[in-house]
C-alpha cells in the first residue's frame, strides 16, 4: 500500500503497516537504515530490501547485452559516430559492458538529471547529438537530443511518445540503418530540389528569348513535381546494410 516512487533510487511502501524499501543502497542510506555490504564490491546491479526499519537482503541482476548490439557499435564506429554511454545502472555493470562493445565514454549510476547535465555539455561543444533509451528516465533526454530514438518494443510509453525515431524491434543495429536512410533520403531530397530549380530555370530563359511555349512550362510545373515524386520513390527499392 502507499506505494512511491523515489526517482533514482527505488520505491518506498506500506507492507502490513511496515516500512518497505526496494532499491538500490543509496535507498537503504537516504532512510538511515544499517547494512554491512559493500554494494561497490558487487559486479552486478544489486537489489536492496529493508522491511520496518532493518536491512532484510539483496538481490543481484543483469540485463543481457542484445544480440545485435556488438554489430551496431562496429557499424557505427564505422560511420565515424562518437558513442558515449550514459547509464543509471552500477558503473562497475556499466564498464563491463562498455568494455565488451569497445565504447570508450561510459558513465554509470547517473540520475536522470545527470544524463541530461552530460548530453547538455555535449551539446555545449557544438556537437550534434542523438541519444537512444528506452526507460521512463530516458525521457528528459530524449526530448532534449538534437534526434531522440526510443525502442519500441520494450520502452515506456513516456519515451516513445518523445522520441523522433522509435525502433519497433528493438534492434540496436536498425540504428546504423535508420542513419544510412536518413543519408540518403537528404540526398534524394537535395536532388530534387537541384532538378526543379534547373528546369525552371532553363524554361524561364527560354521563355524570355520566346523559344518556350505553354507546354514547357506546364513541364516544369507539374512535370518536374512527377519526375521528384519518381526520383523519391527510388529509395523503397533501396538495400541498407544489416
Amino acid at each position: 500500500q502507499q506505494v512511491e516512487e523515489i526517482s533514482g533510487h527505488g520505491l518506498k511502501a506500506l507492507h502490513n503497516n511496515k516500512m518497505l524499501l526496494v532499491g538500490n543502497f543509496k535507498l537503504l542510506n537516504k532512510f538511515n537504515i544499517a547494512h554491512t555490504v559493500d554494494p561497490n564490491a558487487i559486479t552486478d546491479t544489486v537489489i536492496a530490501i529493508a522491511l520496518d526499519n532493518l536491512f532484510v537482503g539483496f538481490i543481484t541482476i543483469a540485463d543481457e547485452i542484445k544480440d545485435d548490439a556488438q554489430q551496431a557499435i562496429k557499424r557505427l564506429h564505422q560511420m565515424q559516430v562518437q558513442i558515449t554511454m550514459l547509464s543509471g545502472d552500477k558503473s562497475t555493470v556499466v564498464q563491463r559492458v562498455a568494455s565488451s562493445l569497445q565504447i570508450k565514454n561510459a558513465f554509470g549510476d547517473l540520475l536522470p538529471e545527470d544524463k541530461v547535465n552530460k548530453v547538455k555539455e555535449i551539446k555545449s561543444k557544438n556537437e550534434s547529438v542523438a541519444f537512444v533509451g528506452d526507460g521512463v528516465n530516458d525521457a528528459p533526454v530524449v526530448a532534449l537530443s538534437d534526434v531522440g530514438i526510443a525502442m519500441g518494443g520494450l520502452g515506456s510509453d513516456a519515451t516513445i511518445e518523445t522520441a523522433d525515431v522509435v525502433i519497433q524491434n528493438d534492434e540496436p543495429s536498425k540504428i546504423a540503418t535508420a542513419i544510412q536512410i536518413g543519408k540518403q533520403t537528404k540526398k534524394i531530397v537535395w536532388q530534387n530540389i537541384s532538378l526543379a530549380f534547373a528546369v525552371k530555370l532553363i524554361v524561364l530563359l527560354l521563355g524570355a528569348g520566346g523559344v518556350a511555349t505553354m507546354w514547357e512550362a506546364v513541364f516544369a510545373d507539374v512535370g518536374v513535381a512527377l519526375l521528384a515524386i519518381v526520383n523519391a520513390v527510388r529509395i523503397q527499392q533501396m538495400k541498407f546494410d544489416k
